[in-house]
């Protein structure tokens, strides 16, 4: 299954800060119900992601009531990406 959707950076401030994007309802409803076919374990699905140039491999975990995406140091430097700013990801599940 591949999707495309847009949304804002939003910062996880907990005891292990990350960046995030979160998946729509409409496309976290389609991956829950293909979850069971794609998860490894404690509902972490992987995929494979794309922000502009910039591909990575991580795993979409759920959050309140949406899947969420970490967006990565590496990828967020390269495409000059800040919390807050609206991007458009690419990603496929597997």
């Amino acid at each position: 299954m591949t999707f495309e959707f847009s949304g804002s950076i939003w910062f996880w401030r907990g005891p292990a800060p990350w960046y995030f994007i979160s998946v729509p309802t409409e496309q976290s409803a389609e991956i829950k119900a293909a979850s069971r076919f794609v998860t490894y374990g404690w509902g972490m699905i992987p995929v494979q992601a794309q922000i502009g140039d910039t591909a990575w491999r991580t795993s979409l975990f759920y959050k309140d009531e949406h899947y969420v995406i970490p967006i990565r140091a590496n990828v967020r430097k390269a495409e000059g990406l800040e919390e807050g700013e609206e991007v458009t990801v690419q990603m496929t599940l597997g």
